[in-house]
Formats: C-alpha cells, sequence, structure tokens
C-alpha cells in the first residue's frame, strides 16, 4: 500500500512540474502572438517579464532528469519563478497606471543636468523609448497585458506553491 501511495505522490508531482513549463510556454506564446501577429511591439518591462517564463520552462526540462525525491524543490523554484513575475508584471502594471515611474532606464526620459548651450542640451538628451512603458498598449475588462499577467502567474505561482509544499509533506 504504500508503495501505492508513494506512486500517486510521485504520479501528482510530475504532473505538477508539468504545469510550470506549460503554463510558462502558454504565456509565451500569448506574448509573442501579441507581438508578431497582433502588432502589439513590448517595452522593456514587457520583455522582463518573459525571462521567468523561460526560466520555468528551462527548469521542467531538467526536473525531468532529477530524482523524484529533489522535484518538490524544483516545484518551489518554479512556484518562485511565477511569483517573482507576477511582481514584475504588477510593478509594470503601477508604471501603466502612474502609480510609480519605471525603474528601468529604457523607459524613462531622461531630465539630466542642467545645459549650458543648446550642444550641450541635445547631448545631455536620451532618446524617447521605442515602446513606452507607462502607456498600457490594449486592456481588456480594465486590464493591460501587464496586469492579466500579474493575476495569471499570482494564481499559478500559488498553486506550485502549494503543490510544492504538499511534496514536501508527503514525500
Amino acid at each position: 500500500a504504500s508503495r501505492r501511495a508513494g506512486g500517486v505522490v510521485e504520479g501528482g508531482m510530475s504532473r505538477a512540474l508539468l504545469l510550470g513549463p506549460l503554463a510558462a510556454a502558454a504565456a509565451l506564446a500569448v506574448a509573442y502572438a501579441s507581438q508578431y501577429w497582433g502588432g502589439l511591439p513590448p517595452c522593456p518591462l514587457c520583455l522582463w517579464q518573459r525571462w521567468p517564463y523561460w526560466a520555468a520552462i528551462a527548469l521542467g526540462i531538467v526536473a525531468l532528469a532529477l530524482p523524484v525525491r529533489l522535484r518538490p524543490g524544483v516545484l518551489t523554484a518554479m512556484a518562485v519563478l511565477f511569483l517573482g513575475n507576477a511582481a514584475i508584471a504588477a510593478l509594470h502594471a503601477g508604471v501603466e497606471w502612474g502609480f510609480w515611474p519605471s525603474p528601468v532606464p529604457e523607459c524613462v526620459v531622461g531630465a539630466g543636468a542642467p545645459a549650458a548651450t543648446v550642444d550641450d542640451l541635445l547631448r545631455a538628451l536620451r532618446p524617447l523609448p521605442a515602446i513606452p512603458c507607462d502607456e498600457a498598449a490594449i486592456r481588456v475588462l480594465g486590464l493591460s497585458m501587464a496586469g492579466w499577467n500579474a493575476v495569471y502567474a499570482l494564481i499559478l505561482g500559488a498553486v506550485l506553491a502549494i503543490w510544492a509544499r504538499r511534496g514536501w509533506l508527503s514525500g
């Protein structure tokens, strides 16, 4: 009976480990489809949000080669990646709503020091960002893509964290 119970835990853990990379791939598919087919080029903060998803995919691939006893730790790491992504997305959504300025230099036009001449002023000016971080390209039901990404990543991060916790307790 204990072997069957272990198999259930192991099987459940394996399925849980698939959720992270598949959910990350789905989020990236939406981002790239929006970019290339929807005509919504990403700003620098949008690009930041993609990195945790790529890391979750890589981690899921690595997890396939790891012993079962290490899989709850991998699930925990995936949960952290998703929750970190939710934080980046919430930061971006806050920039879009004007709650705070963007921390990314590529998103902000700098004021610089006072210039003595017009030539100094022109040299000191930074170019406008190609894609501004403080303007939502699209809103659906009141949320931008960054806002929806925050919701998505937060829910998945919480689910993965709960499953990882159960794996630690069961394993």
